[in-house]
């Protein structure tokens, strides 16, 4: 029994290490959260400083970078069989629900309502255009076009080059090189990180949104029964594998938040929402390059992207990994120009469309005011505040609640499949057992980041995640430019 249990072990290098820094990484937080804190603050001011442009430079060269991919001849192959996988709303779905998901619930009203009352830039537009403007390109194409660059890099290596699913495969000599091995445990880390912070701060938003209903005071035993209560769920549709598990509850996820969207776009002022989509909509389109260096007027100062344009930039490229090849997995049938506009752009839209619908309708509420104290301040309460001033307020926040335990359900079985696959040897449908241990880790690795929230230094989980974000998404940006290099040097080599 021993010598069965060691013969696996050694056949699962990947997962194993991965079991040990994870179990070791969450230890340590559960031990000394405190010193974990401030460590993480330090290094992640250090990269700020050196790193930041660095940052700003790769998001605008993965959305040119993309779309001229699109319309080369790389964008001509089609990854794998002759017809989609699935069918386009189902596709659409999947994506956005492992993309963003629960982010546009948590930041509907708190971000378009901050950037207003506190315009990040000065321009001859509106506060409310301004903040709208600066709201999508924080949303909009550069997000997405960190996914589609590893949508397109995994979709080209399994589906024309016919290697496996692990990103070391972007790399020659991959099976030999214990060097381009440790890529695949970097993806495996980056994706922990990503994930854990997202449901931390889903969880937490869950917690508000208890609160705040039913006046509810318990603290950390309410984030951990609902964290549990997400792995369970999310697990379980992992196991079900994507058609009869993932695909239907993003499909449910995206019926759901299409109701919840014209509940509030019919009962608001649809012509001014309409206004000021368009008008937010044309100047970042027109604005896009200068916006994405902080150039001239468009530099909204270093404190300003420190504390948010650097951490979405972060965010993105630790979701980028997990997220990038569950694309390039359900994008099967399908050409890699269809993979890339539709991913870049259609996602982009209806982000676009819903923080124009929310953020509006938030200034028109904030202008009904006497005197505006803030109310939609809190990032994790404010959507449940706003929904107060609309008919069935109870029954739509508890909608909302349960909206945002489904996306952060398609968040985890999503990136449950996806890590099983990088650790059963990059399988397309990998074995059920390494799904149950990537739920066991996540969920472990989740708590550890939630207690660091709650109980050290960091007054909640947000600040404790965007300092650590920040830190463990840089070698993977770094690493994102060789990938490209090394992408085009394959497919010139091998388009013959």
């Amino acid at each position: 029994m021993v010598k069965k249990l060691v013969n696996y072990i050694q056949s699962q290098k990947l997962l194993s290490l991965s079991i040990l820094i994870i179990c070791s990484f969450s230890v340590y937080i559960f031990i000394q959260p405190e010193n974990f804190y401030t460590q993480i603050e330090s290094y992640s001011i250090v990269i700020r400083e050196y790193f930041g442009s660095f940052y700003l430079w790769l998001g605008l060269l993965a959305v040119l970078f993309l779309i001229i991919i699109a319309f080369s001849p790389i964008g001509k192959l089609r990854l794998g069989s002759k017809t989609p996988e699935y069918k386009t709303f189902s596709w659409l779905a999947m994506l956005y629900s492992a993309g963003m998901g629960a982010g546009i619930l948590l930041r509907a009203v708190q971000e378009p309502v901050f950037m207003q009352q506190n315009p990040p830039i000065s321009t001859e537009n509106s506060a409310e255009i301004i903040s709208l403007e600066y709201t999508f390109y924080q949303w909009g194409f550069t997000a997405w076009a960190f996914y589609g660059f590893f949508a397109l890099v995994i979709g080209y290596y399994l589906f024309v080059r016919k290697k496996s699913v692990l990103l070391s495969s972007a790399f020659k000599h991959s099976e030999t090189s214990y060097i381009l091995k440790s890529v695949d445990l970097l993806t495996i880390l980056t994706t922990v990180v990503g994930i854990v912070a997202a449901i931390g701060l889903g969880t937490t938003q869950i917690k508000g949104g208890i609160q705040h209903l039913f006046q509810f005071n318990q603290q950390y035993y309410l984030e951990f029964e609902v964290t549990f209560l997400i792995f369970l769920f999310g697990f379980l549709s992992a196991y079900r594998g994507i058609k009869k598990g993932i695909q239907q509850i993003s499909n449910i996820n995206i019926y759901v938040t299409l109701i919840l969207l014209f509940f509030i776009f019919f009962q608001s002022d649809m012509i001014h929402i309409l206004k000021n989509f368009g008008l937010a909509f044309y100047h970042y389109v027109v604005d896009f390059i200068p916006l994405s260096l902080a150039l001239g007027k468009y530099n909204p100062g270093e404190n300003f992207l420190t504390d948010w344009t650097y951490y979405y930039w972060a965010f993105w490229l630790a979701w980028a990994p997990f997220t990038g090849i569950f694309i390039a997995r359900i994008s099967r049938g399908r050409t890699i120009k269809q993979m890339i506009l539709g991913s870049l752009f259609i996602p982009s839209l209806g982000s676009f469309f819903w923080f124009s619908v929310f953020g509006t309708s938030s200034f028109q509420l904030i202008e009904k005011m006497t005197n505006y104290n803030n109310e939609f301040g809190n990032v994790f309460t404010s959507i449940f505040v706003f929904l107060e001033n609309y008919p069935f307020a109870t029954i739509t926040s508890v909608i909302t609640i349960i909206l945002l335990i489904g996306f952060l359900v398609t968040s985890v079985d999503s990136a449950i499949y996806v890590l099983s696959m990088f650790t059963d040897k990059g399988k397309e449908n990998p074995k059920k057992s390494h799904r149950f241990i990537w739920a066991f880790l996540l969920f472990l690795c989740t708590e550890a980041i939630l207690l660091l929230g709650t109980f050290s230094a960091a007054k909640n989980v947000l600040t404790a995640m965007q300092k650590l974000l920040i830190i463990t998404s840089l070698p993977f940006a770094l690493l994102s430019v060789l990938i490209a290099v090394g992408l085009i040097k394959d497919y010139r080599e091998n388009k013959n």
